[in-house]
């Protein structure tokens, strides 16, 4: 019987950290999709004033989820990611597929509720600024569609998070590497 271990080399564990920008984008960005979450999860009975409360605070997290991510890729593309912990090549490619399949999902979802609301007949309200988006006409046969698409994504959304915040947890209690200090706040 082999006795097995996990735990990272010592030079792992001093691996470099990520920048303060970088770190208040990634924690920001997952306060906002839970409160994303939570406020479609207890918005309440259709027509009632909590739904369209609950409704708003979805949509304005949604909306700033969209903003953030696209100025987390831009300053990704001028400020690269520092180099992992001591991981495989393997383990590599499935943290860069990860990575791309979390940032797809922060983009795409947000797009999908404008475009729900907008064949739906209804504009995207920007909260605090009253600007209103409305970047297709009214299209019934299409709203279902990305109705559907946009629950389903949302759906598929919770076990994308929850592989990585698993992955987090594994890198830090069984591989014991800083792969998640590098990102906590400091």
């Amino acid at each position: 019987m082999s006795n097995t271990t996990f735990h990272a080399p010592a030079a792992a564990l001093a691996a470099p950290r990520y920048d303060r920008l970088s770190i208040a984008f990634h924690w920001l960005t997952a306060v906002l999709v839970g409160l994303a979450y939570l406020a479609i999860e207890i918005r309440g009975p259709s027509g009632t004033a909590s739904r369209s409360l609950w409704t708003s605070v979805h949509m304005g997290a949604g909306l700033s989820v969209l903003t953030l991510s696209v100025a987390r890729l831009a300053w990704r593309a001028f400020r690269r990611a520092p180099p992992p912990a001591n991981e495989t090549p393997l383990l590599r490619r499935l943290a860069a597929a990860a990575h791309a399949a979390l940032y797809i999902f922060l983009v795409a979802q947000p797009i999908l509720g404008i475009l729900m609301l907008n064949t739906g007949g209804y504009p995207v309200v920007v909260p605090g600024l009253g600007w209103s988006i409305q970047v297709v006409p009214a299209w019934p046969l299409l709203h279902g569609v990305i109705k559907e698409a946009h629950e389903l994504i949302g759906n598929a959304f919770y076990f994308v998070i929850g592989a990585h915040a698993l992955a987090a947890l594994w890198h830090h209690f069984v591989v014991r590497d800083d792969t998640l200090r590098r990102m906590a706040p400091r």
